[in-house]
């Protein structure tokens, strides 16, 4: 996560110009070791690149990184508001969810803390009426739609950090503050993440759990969710998520079948992937009213499906 003095120094350097830590430690008020710390992190991660000039002297620039990128535009946008004294590491994380009101439950759930936890973030934004309506949702005004664009680009980056230290082919394929779902392209790297203890095989990698095992088309996907349990309901929407198409969705309404899962639960966890309609569809396969007319493409033919079940055994 990039820390208040990382958005302190990005802030610095957005412009274009290059400095010095010393000159970085001024500028800032942090410490001169302190500053060289963060320096590395964002160097390592790339989001800055050092050079050396006279007497091996080192000074520091930006990238054209996506996360520095969406800072120069909410600057651009904003550049009234100090952002590096507003935006701590959690405000960046409720910032995510305020494109549309939510409700603090919601998210509080999603990010696994408590209401409270959820108005302490909030604070901030509300004390510089920044939120519309003001409860018992809450979204960003308008105007501030640069905001949710950077939080997510620097969320994004974190998840992107974080998996590639262990396997540098990963892909990522979706995520929200706090979880993410990858793809990994190397069998070192299948290898690399299936050995630690935060990242979960999920997808049709994992059906064989269910003694449904499959040829896979594509790369094994994992999940990273520290502390949570994978579901089977989870794992049939990363399943669906990946690939929308007919065959997908027949693999996904077979372990459904087989683990007699129930819509609702199902539905629930979709919600967070937005792929309700999706669910809707598959259950309507499963109760046998494929002869709709307004079918959609991504539901297989009640044949096709049928014979896909006497294959795998599925009752």
């Amino acid at each position: 996560m990039i820390t208040t003095a990382g958005l302190a120094i990005i802030d610095e350097l957005s412009s274009g110009r290059e400095a010095t830590p010393d000159e970085l430690a001024t500028d800032t008020g942090y410490s001169q070791a302190h500053v060289y710390e963060v320096l590395d992190d964002l160097i390592a991660t790339g989001l800055l690149v050092e050079a050396r000039g006279a007497k091996n002297q080192r000074s520091v620039h930006v990238t054209d990184h996506p996360v520095v990128e969406s800072y120069r535009a909410l600057r651009s946008d904003l550049g009234h508001i100090d952002w590096d004294e507003l935006l701590s590491p959690a405000t960046l994380r409720v910032c995510w969810y305020l494109d549309e009101p939510r409700r603090v439950t919601d998210i509080a759930d999603r990010l696994g803390i408590t209401r409270q936890g959820v108005h302490n973030m909030l604070s901030p934004l509300k004390h510089r009426a920044m939120l519309s309506p003001s409860g018992p949702e809450y979204a960003l005004r308008e105007e501030f739609s640069s905001l949710v664009a950077f939080a997510r680009s620097v969320l994004k980056h974190e998840h992107r950090s974080r998996v590639r230290a262990v396997a540098p082919s990963a892909t990522l394929e979706w995520c929200d503050p706090t979880r993410s779902l990858v793809r990994v392209h190397t069998a070192a790297d299948t290898e690399a993440l299936q050995a630690t203890t935060d990242w979960q095989l999920t997808g049709l990698a994992r059906f064989q759990t269910y003694g449904l095992q499959f040829f896979l088309a594509g790369e094994p996907a994992f999940w990273y969710a520290p502390d949570e349990e994978l579901t089977p309901a989870e794992i049939v929407c990363h399943t669906l998520l990946l690939e929308r198409g007919s065959r997908r969705v027949s693999y996904s309404m077979l372990l459904t079948e087989k683990l007699d899962i129930d819509e609702e639960t199902i539905t629930d966890t979709a919600a967070w992937y937005d792929l309700e309609n999706v669910v809707a569809a598959m259950y309507r396969g499963l109760r046998g009213e494929y002869s709709l007319a307004d079918r959609p493409d991504v539901l297989p033919r009640e044949a096709e499906y049928m014979a896909l079940k006497e294959q795998y055994g599925v009752p």
